[in-house]
């Protein structure tokens, strides 16, 4: 992974951190999905070295599993 994408991954985690931090009136469960695919879309663009199809493909699954951890 070249260091222009760990740069873009780390760029768009903080964004994330700073995002919903920022949305203290959000439920428990809303928040967890917010933070799931974030993640998600990190983790998706980290392992498919930026591909944009990989990025929202770890956003939606990232969303789920965030989703349904608070059940």
């Amino acid at each position: 992974m070249s260091s222009i994408h760990k740069v873009t991954a780390a760029s768009l985690g903080l964004c994330l951190v700073i995002g919903v931090s920022a949305c203290g009136d959000m439920s428990p469960r809303g928040r967890d999905t917010a933070i799931g695919a974030g993640v998600g879309a990190v983790g998706g663009a980290v392992l498919t070295n930026g591909s944009g199809l990989g990025t929202v493909g770890g956003a939606a699954v990232g969303g789920v599993v965030g989703n349904q951890m608070g059940k």
